[in-house]
């Protein structure tokens, strides 16, 4: 990109979007990546400071209390916001800053920086989705049957977003997610009548077309 933008990848949860954003971020390391605040329990494999920043839920209402997000939501039972002052550093670096957030925060940020760009990403179908929630082995049956029941309501979302790409495998989506970012993804634009096909199949879960 010629100059720094600010981009925004959403997605259901299962869907893959963190395995993605991993991938792109080493196709181009000149992308810098928006690390969250959130007070979800930090997870074994995670780094503070660069996987989210953890902090308690009195310190994340002082933050939002004082305006310092761009963006915040509740997810799942847990806070997660994007630090104003840490993108607008990012941002300041001259490089495009890329951020891994909810619908509800995407929203947010399309209303602070309208020249965001939106990447909104799906599985294949319903029935994936649920494979690939099911095969985390984190969570019990109960959660997940939430999180698919969200899933599917987030997916109607996808109207608000710029891009769609639809997550079959991780190489050929991560590059068409760097096709979008180099200004030549138009076929996956959301106003294009075989994406919208294919995304309403999803939905209705009659997979991808």
């Amino acid at each position: 990109m010629a100059e720094p933008k600010l981009v925004v990848v959403s997605a259901p949860s299962g869907a893959g979007k963190t395995t993605l954003v991993h991938e792109l971020l080493k196709r181009r390391p000149d992308l810098n990546f928006s690390v969250s605040y959130t007070t979800r329990p930090q997870r074994e494999a995670e780094i503070h400071g660069k996987d989210y920043f953890f902090v308690d839920a009195q310190e994340f209402e002082r933050m939002r209390g004082c305006g310092e997000f761009l963006e915040s939501a509740r997810v799942f039972d847990h806070c997660y916001g994007t630090s104003r002052a840490h993108v607008n550093d990012l941002l300041a670096s001259g490089h495009s800053v890329l951020m891994e957030i909810d619908w509800q925060g995407a929203r947010q940020v399309r209303g602070a920086a309208p020249e965001a760009v939106g990447i909104f990403i799906l599985p294949p179908s319903r029935a994936e989705l649920e494979r690939r929630l099911r095969g985390r082995g984190t969570d019990s049956k109960g959660v997940i049957s939430r999180r698919l029941a969200e899933a599917v309501a987030d997916m109607r979302h996808w109207r608000e977003f710029d891009y769609v790409v639809i997550n079959e495998e991780i190489d050929v989506a991560t590059g068409q997610i760097a096709e979008i970012l180099r200004g030549a993804g138009q076929r996956f634009r959301t106003d294009s009548p075989e994406i919208g096909a294919a995304v309403l199949a999803i939905i209705e879960g009659r997979g991808a077309g």
